[in-house]
This record gives C-alpha cells, sequence and structure tokens, in this order.
C-alpha cells in the first residue's frame, strides 16, 4: 500500500494538455523550433555547385543550395516581391532559382539575378532571399533561424566532442530516405525514444538484439544518448542511439560504418512528419545494409504504433500527467529542456 511519503516522491510528467494544444505548438514552434539547431539535411545531397534541397521546418519554408563558389549556403525559400515560394521541387540542380508568380530570378547565392519591370537601381538588399544561419558537423547540415543564436558548436559542444569517436560520420553518404505521418504529438514521439521501459515489451527483435541488462541511458546538457551491446558478445559490437535537442535522432549500429538519422517535425498538435535517413559508405546499398534498414523499420514502425496509441489518450479526462519511472532520466531532462524554453 503506497504511504504519504511514498507518493510525495512521485513525479509527473508534461500535463498532457500539452500534447493537444494547438496554442501550446504555436508557442513552441516560436521558441523552440525557431530558436534552435535543426539538422535538415547532409551535405551528400548537395555535393556539386548548382545542388539545392528543400525543407519545411515547422512551417518555414527553407531552401539550401550549393554555390559556384564552393559555399554551401541556407535561405527562406521565399521571393522577396509578393512572398511566393520560390523553388517548388524538393531537389535538383540549377544555376539559377527562378519565382514563378513574376519571374524574378535568384543566383545561388541569394542575390537577385532578374527582376522584371524593375530597374537595377531601384533593387537593394531587401530584394534577395533572406539568408538563415548554416554549420555544418560530420557532414550534417544544421540550420538557426534565429540571427542571434549561438553557434552549433558552442550550445552542443558536449554532443561535437562525443562523436569525434566515430571518425567514419563525415565520410558517409546518404543511401536512403523515408517519410512517415506519424498521428502524434512531436514530443510523443520524442517521449518513446528517451526510454526504453517498453522495449522488452513492444521491441521483441530489438530486445533479442541488444543485451537489456547492460542497457543505459545517459541524459547530457543538449542531447542524450544510449548504449548497449550485442546479446551475442560480438567485440566491438556496441550501439549509440543519440537524441540531440529538440528533434532530432542518430543511431550507430555495429557493424561497418553507419548511420541512421530521424527528424521530427510537427504538422500540428497531433500530426508530426517523420524524416528517417540512412547513411553508408557507398550509396550501392548492400544485403548486409538492407538487414540492418529493415530491421530499424522493423523498431520504429512499432514506436509509432505505441505513439499513435498514446495520442488517443491523452485527450482523456482520466489523467492530466504521466509519471515518470525511476529509469527515465532522459525523458525527464526533455521535459525540463521544454519547460525552460517555453517560460524564456
Amino acid at each position: 500500500m503506497a504511504t504519504r511519503e511514498n507518493l510525495q516522491q512521485v513525479e509527473y510528467t508534461l500535463p498532457y494538455q500539452q500534447y493537444v494544444d494547438p496554442q501550446v505548438l504555436k508557442e513552441e514552434k516560436k521558441k523552440i523550433f525557431y530558436k534552435s539547431w535543426i539538422m535538415v539535411g547532409h551535405t551528400s545531397q548537395v555535393e556539386k555547385p548548382g545542388d539545392f534541397f528543400t525543407f519545411d521546418l515547422a512551417g518555414e519554408p527553407i531552401i539550401i543550395t550549393h554555390g559556384t563558389d564552393g559555399q554551401l549556403r541556407a535561405f527562406y525559400n521565399i521571393c522577396p516581391h509578393r512572398g511566393a515560394k520560390v523553388e517548388q521541387k524538393e531537389r535538383g540542380n540549377k544555376k539559377i532559382l527562378q519565382c514563378i508568380y513574376h519571374g524574378w530570378t535568384f543566383k545561388l547565392d541569394g542575390n537577385v539575378h532578374k527582376a522584371p519591370n524593375f530597374g537595377t537601381n531601384a533593387l537593394d538588399r531587401h530584394s534577395c532571399m533572406t539568408a538563415i544561419r548554416l554549420e555544418v558537423h560530420q557532414a550534417m547540415i544544421f540550420v538557426n533561424l534565429d540571427p542571434n543564436a549561438l553557434p552549433f558548436s558552442t550550445v552542443h559542444q558536449s554532443f561535437v566532442d562525443n562523436i569525434q569517436m566515430y571518425s567514419f560520420l563525415g565520410s558517409l553518404k546518404q543511401a536512403r530516405e523515408n517519410r512517415r505521418i506519424v498521428h502524434a504529438n512531436w514530443k510523443a514521439v520524442i517521449d518513446n525514444y528517451l526510454e526504453c521501459d517498453h522495449c522488452a515489451i513492444a521491441h521483441p527483435a530489438f530486445s533479442k538484439k541488444f543485451d537489456l541488462s547492460k542497457y543505459s541511458i545517459i541524459p547530457c546538457d543538449t542531447f542524450s544518448y544510449q548504449c548497449s551491446t550485442v546479446s551475442d558478445g560480438e567485440e566491438n559490437s556496441g550501439a549509440r542511439f543519440y537524441w540531440v535537442w529538440p528533434n532530432l535522432m542518430i543511431s550507430i549500429y555495429p557493424g561497418s560504418g553507419n548511420m541512421t538519422t530521424s527528424q521530427i517535425i510537427p504538422l500540428d498538435e497531433g500530426r508530426s512528419l517523420a524524416i528517417y535517413r540512412y547513411y553508408f559508405a557507398d550509396t550501392n546499398i548492400t544485403e548486409e545494409e538492407e538487414k540492418l534498414i529493415r530491421f530499424v523499420d522493423e523498431v520504429r514502425e512499432e514506436d509509432f504504433e505505441l505513439v499513435e496509441l498514446l495520442q488517443t489518450g491523452f485527450h482523456s479526462q482520466a489523467f492530466e500527467n504521466g509519471i515518470y519511472s525511476p529509469t527515465e532520466h532522459g525523458l525527464h531532462a526533455f521535459h525540463q529542456m521544454v519547460k525552460e524554453a517555453l517560460h524564456d
């Protein structure tokens, strides 16, 4: 029987209301997604001059280009003339970007190229595409919509130091990308990733592959990592699963150099876009790598089913909060960061 003393030790999660309220999501976009370093892609997507890809960052359309000077740049994918989206395609290679509304064209550095019906003297810096801060770390491309934000290497120094052990990361190439709409709040997807109490029940293949008795979840300042070993005790069989504030998951499995990333982008308070990408030394995927992809996909789909089930329960008036288990340190740390961001 629970005593009063025991009840006082119970710690509660974020209120369920924060997973279903559109006003909360509005604040999260403004104070979290538009002020944090967000991974949008990989240098292997823009290897050659003229390469570009577009990305929707929680409602803000952006474009990443590889300029003729060799520089990678990020811009709002918006024409300064009337606000139309400039590039309609998801990826490609072009020398000039053109807005199909009034025909304005832009160079790959964001500067206006031609503006029909405008004299050149009337064009100034306000006629250029608006630049966004961009940094590359281990070939991963991060952007920050806040022009006053601290550099990525300052904000995430501990994470940068931690992944230095994987010397192969910078040489990997994106070999595949999948996308899926998850009918759950973005925080619910992160919550699920940051605890493994459910693993023995929900992930039979994962539980068989990894020794859960040696499974650890270690929260750090702006990231957490989970680590374990393969159950058969192979040498060099350690795996690490990173979460980086606010919405990036990175998995590095045993075997040949590999990386899997998952980005969770909120669509609305009850739906998220999951973008998951697979990186290997070569884009020609081997059978061993195909096997790894199938394994990762199986675990991921099991998680998506769980979080979609959770989302239906968040609307109930039965409970206002969840309860942290004694091992959910990563989940607790994430929630504290959300609270701090929303109260800034």
